[in-house]
């Protein structure tokens, strides 16, 4: 026997909301996701009238949602908000090309400009050649590390007030996790933050509209309007930490649906006892870019990568760090002890 909408009353059911539990038509579903996305912007002020905001594009399901919700309440509630597309190619054959495809029609479908930056003209190196020098293992560390730092240096260029990323709940409560799980206290402060503040002009700030929209109903909505967008997984992802973190949560999630936004409230209200030592936030002292150290992560990654060390970056080797600054040899010893490390 046919369900009727939960909301109208009048249409057929067509899914039931994974979030809720109610059975909704496609026009009910697609008011009631657009106008929760409506309320977390408004509730949190991520935006103030007449800003320029670059909308993260990478040509998957997240960001081609975000970029059509934002679109469509740009102009239902007049935001006033000069959007655009930024796009990081990281350099995958095979993957990323494919998806910029559907980042390059999604520019002429939603009528926003685009601007797409690369690894190989930022760093001089695409993840292809990374993972020749590393491997699988720990290929997700570099990409993460250059791709956000991509991200602002695209959004300088841009000339952006603001950047809008297409992190999920399911995003949200993962990173939750795994900052657990690594006992990283200063980034479990920060992962819940539906909003980072500007720490230096080498940092644009960033949101996160779709911080309480569940994964499932991104796919639903993309489905139900008929969304272009790419859905193939990174060719070099499989073995990445975060996924055993989505493995848990999706478990999680079907025995009770509450647990992902559960997760995401436990880590908003998780405080630091006082007189733990956090890290002090700085500045590069070779790029300029925001660091706890005298080194960014990036520029160690991408000194390691250069003198054919990759694993300098991921080991500790903070002791290095001013002697890589002033572009010093190292000692027979340390050099020894590093090409072991990368053996």
């Amino acid at each position: 026997m046919p369900v009727q909408c939960s909301c109208c009353g009048e249409k057929r059911a067509m899914l039931k909301r994974p979030k809720t539990g109610h059975s909704v038509c496609k026009d009910c579903f697609f008011w009631a996701f657009e106008e929760e996305v409506h309320e977390t912007i408004v509730s949190a002020k991520l935006f103030r009238h007449g800003e320029r905001v670059g909308i993260a594009a990478s040509g998957g399901k997240d960001s081609t949602v975000l970029a059509h919700v934002m679109k469509v309440l740009n102009e239902r509630y007049g935001y006033g908000l000069e959007l655009m597309l930024l796009s990081v190619d990281e350099g995958i054959t095979g993957y990323r090309d494919d998806s910029l495809e559907t980042v390059k029609r999604n520019q002429q479908q939603y009528e926003l400009p685009l601007k797409i930056v690369s690894y190989e003209e930022l760093y001089g190196w695409t993840m292809d050649a990374i993972v020749k020098q590393v491997g699988l293992k720990n290929n997700c560390t570099f990409c993460g590390v250059f791709r956000r730092q991509a991200l602002d240096r695209g959004a300088i260029m841009l000339k952006v007030d603001k950047i809008c990323t297409g992190h999920n709940a399911d995003d949200v409560a993962e990173t939750v996790l795994m900052n657990v799980l690594r006992g990283d206290v200063a980034r479990l402060r920060r992962c819940t933050a539906i909003s980072t503040a500007s720490e230096g002009e080498a940092v644009v700030p960033r949101c996160k509209p779709l911080k309480y929209a569940y994964e499932k109903e991104i796919v639903l909505y993309a489905y139900f309007k008929k969304l272009d967008y790419f859905s193939t997984e990174c060719i070099y992802s499989p073995n990445a930490y975060r996924g055993h973190a989505r493995t848990f949560i999706k478990d999680l999630e079907s025995v009770r649906a509450s647990s992902i936004v559960d997760i995401i409230h436990s880590g908003e209200n998780l405080s630091v006892r006082e007189g733990v030592k956090m890290p002090v936030q700085g500045t590069c002292n070779r790029c300029g870019y925001i660091s706890s150290q005298a080194l960014c992560k990036a520029c160690v990654l991408l000194e390691g990568l250069n003198r054919g060390l990759p694993r300098l970056g991921i080991s500790k080797h903070h002791r290095l760090h001013g002697k890589i600054l002033a572009r010093q040899p190292l000692t027979e010893k340390e050099e020894r002890k590093l090409r072991s490390e990368n053996s």
